[in-house]
C-alpha cells in the first residue's frame, strides 16, 4: 500500500479542476471503499468528481487566484483522514466541511495579512489572460454573489460558476434538496437586486459626467 504522501502526489499530478472526468461507473461509495483500501485509481476518479464542488466551495469564500491551489490542499487533507470516515455514503458533505474549514485555516496563515488579494486585484491578475471589458463584468457579478449571506453564495457560486445543477449540488454537498431550492431562489433575488443597485449606479455617474462635460 502506497503511503500517503505518495498517493497524494500520484493523484494531485495527473489531475486538474478542469479535467474532463474519466469514465467509471462505481458509485461514489464503492470509490470511497476502494480509496480506504489505497486504490489510487478510486482516489483519482473521486478527485474528478468532487473538484468543482470544492472549487466552488473554496471559491465563495477565499479570493479567485487563490481557490484552485486550496482544491489540491482539500483532497491531500481529505487523503489523509479518509480512513476516520465510516459513513462512506456522507463523504460529499464530509468533503464540503473540509473545504470550508480550510478557507478559514486560510485566513488564519500569518501570510494572509501580507499576501490576501482582495477581489479587485483577482480582477487585475485576470485581466492579463483574458478580455478586459468581458473579465470586469464577471468580476463585478462574483463580487456580488459573494455579498451575500455565505449559504446563499455558496449555492449560487457551485450553481452558476461550476455549472452543478441543484440536484448536483445537493448530493454532492450532502445538503437537503429543500435547502439548495431555497438558498438558489432566495440568493437569486438578492443578487438581482444588488446587480440592479450596481446598474443604477452606474447609470447614475455617467449622466454625472455627462453634465459635466
Amino acid at each position: 500500500m502506497a503511503s500517503g504522501l505518495d498517493f497524494g502526489d500520484a493523484i494531485l499530478d495527473s489531475s486538474t479542476v478542469n479535467e474532463t472526468p474519466a469514465v467509471r461507473h462505481d458509485s461514489d461509495t464503492d470509490l470511497v471503499k476502494d480509496s480506504q483500501a489505497g486504490n489510487c485509481d478510486a482516489f483519482g476518479q473521486l478527485y474528478q468528481r468532487y473538484a468543482r464542488m470544492v472549487h466552488g466551495v473554496l471559491l465563495a469564500r477565499v479570493p479567485l487566484i487563490e481557490a484552485e491551489d486550496l482544491v489540491h490542499e482539500v483532497f491531500l487533507r481529505a487523503l489523509h483522514r479518509l480512513h476516520g470516515l465510516r459513513d462512506t455514503s456522507r463523504f460529499g458533505g464530509w468533503l464540503a466541511a473540509i473545504a470550508r474549514n480550510m478557507a478559514k485555516d486560510y485566513y488564519r496563515q500569518p501570510r494572509v495579512q501580507i499576501e490576501c488579494y482582495d477581489d479587485a486585484a483577482a480582477a487585475r491578475a485576470s485581466a492579463v489572460r483574458a478580455d478586459e471589458g468581458d473579465t470586469r463584468e464577471a468580476q463585478e457579478i462574483l463580487e456580488s454573489v459573494r455579498s451575500l449571506p455565505e449559504a446563499y453564495r455558496e449555492t449560487l457560486i457551485l450553481r452558476l460558476v461550476e455549472g452543478l445543477t441543484g440536484p448536483e449540488i445537493a448530493a454532492k454537498t450532502g445538503l437537503s434538496h429543500g435547502s439548495v431550492r431555497v438558498n438558489l431562489n432566495r440568493g437569486m433575488q438578492q443578487l438581482r437586486e444588488k446587480l440592479g443597485q450596481r446598474g443604477s449606479a452606474a447609470s447614475s455617474k455617467k449622466q454625472e459626467h455627462g453634465s459635466i462635460g
